[in-house]
């Protein structure tokens, strides 16, 4: 994962140093280029200058093939403490009320 953060800050220094690239079935993503609605508000409420960005890096499938070019969803922060509140809501799996795990 650092190659890939540092390709991507290297591509496009305006992005920071404060990055997470969000995996394709991130819950918070609706599609690739679109936060849902749910982690828009959260990010306008808790981080309101954080950027999504679609950024392009060379990526090998699995170790020792060839890589190749692979478009990623990058979130910007400003500041590292919104990325780690971020992360903690929404890149783990969601937790199950009391009422739910019973």
């Amino acid at each position: 994962m650092i190659d890939i953060i540092k390709q991507i800050q290297d591509a496009n220094p305006a992005l920071g140093t404060t990055i997470i690239v969000l995996r394709s079935d991130s819950r918070a993503l609706a599609d690739p280029a679109t936060l849902t609605p749910e982690a828009r508000a959260w990010l306008d409420a808790k981080a309101p200058d954080a950027r999504l960005s679609q950024e392009t890096v060379l990526l090998a499938p699995y170790p020792g093939a060839v890589p190749m070019e692979r478009t990623v969803t990058v979130l910007a922060f400003s500041d590292a403490r919104h990325l780690a509140a971020f992360a903690t809501a929404w890149t783990g799996d969601p937790t199950l009320d009391d009422d739910e795990a019973a």
